[in-house]
């Protein structure tokens, strides 16, 4: 089973890592990659023409935000009511159950969560929790997280009148520009999204952003957007920004849609534990 919304990967300097893209080529997952057309060669050598979006421009130095709205006005004429949005390194996606990481080898995962959003009225923005930040065996989690922030695999409700904005944070931002005005977001903690450390993979945003004192101005922009909730710590020997979610997770509530009935038991959407390619049993799996 695949994900009803279409998929972007936006990418840059990365046709030879293409982490996300070998992870969804890999899941049988369809997508599109969005590139800068100097390097449409280079990508092309690697992906089929026909899943490869080129830009309009090049080399703005703004990071990924006008690429980042250039796909969401591209879903938009598409006629789709969201749109999934990709960082490029991805290593693949697990299911966790029972404290275990499961990888997943369909996109079964992007249509459980995209028919879990739809039950709601609410939801601007949802995804899964990365791997790293996915639990031990000492943790007792729920499937999802409420009103949190969503990075990296993001499901975009289109209408939304936001669209990305800076330079630094982008993510943080339109997440808490959803939540100040009451929208909810999802950030399922039932699949997980090995997405790389960042400055590990050569490419990207490193050589734009990063350099320097760029974590701390990215901090500092935050800060500026949103000094009711955001503030600067430094953690692991650099500067970090930390935001206080509490009044969001108390106080925006999901809304049931009038129409939607929540049926009773379990739904595995046909998911199906392997060991060694052999079926075992089935895997439960939160609808």
């Amino acid at each position: 089973m695949n994900p009803r919304y279409p998929i972007y990967v936006i990418s840059k300097g990365r046709w030879k890592s293409r982490l996300t893209v070998k992870a969804l080529e890999e899941m049988s997952v369809p997508y599109r990659v969005v590139i800068e057309p100097q390097e449409f060669e280079l990508y092309s050598f690697y992906i089929d023409e026909k899943k490869i979006l080129q830009l309009p421009f090049s080399n703005l130095g703004e990071g990924s935000i006008p690429a980042r709205n250039w796909v969401w006005e591209h879903a938009l004429s598409s006629g789709e009511k969201r749109h999934w949005i990709l960082d490029d390194n991805i290593d693949g996606f697990v299911r966790l159950n029972r404290n275990q990481k499961i990888p997943v080898i369909t996109g079964t995962i992007f249509r459980i969560m995209e028919e879990f959003v739809e039950r709601y009225e609410n939801v601007a923005l949802a995804g899964p929790q990365y791997r790293f930040e996915g639990g031990t065996h000492r943790d007792i989690a729920p499937p999802f997280y409420l009103n949190s922030r969503v990075y990296s695999c993001i499901l975009i409700k289109n209408d939304l009148p936001y669209r990305w904005r800076g330079r630094y944070n982008e993510d943080t931002d339109l997440n808490l520009r959803c939540l100040k005005d009451g929208w909810c977001t999802i950030l399922f903690h039932a699949f997980l999204q090995n997405k790389a450390a960042t400055m590990t993979v050569k490419g990207g945003n490193i050589a734009e952003l990063y350099k320097g004192d760029g974590r701390l101005k990215m901090a500092q922009s935050l800060v500026e957007q949103h000094p009711d909730v955001a503030k600067i710590t430094r953690k692991y020997d650099r500067w970090q920004h930390q935001v206080d979610y509490s009044y969001f997770k108390d106080n925006n509530k999901l809304i049931l849609k009038e129409d939607v009935k929540i049926p009773n038991g379990v739904n595995n959407y046909g998911m199906v534990l392997q060991v060694d390619g052999e079926e075992e049993k089935e895997s439960e799996c939160v609808a």
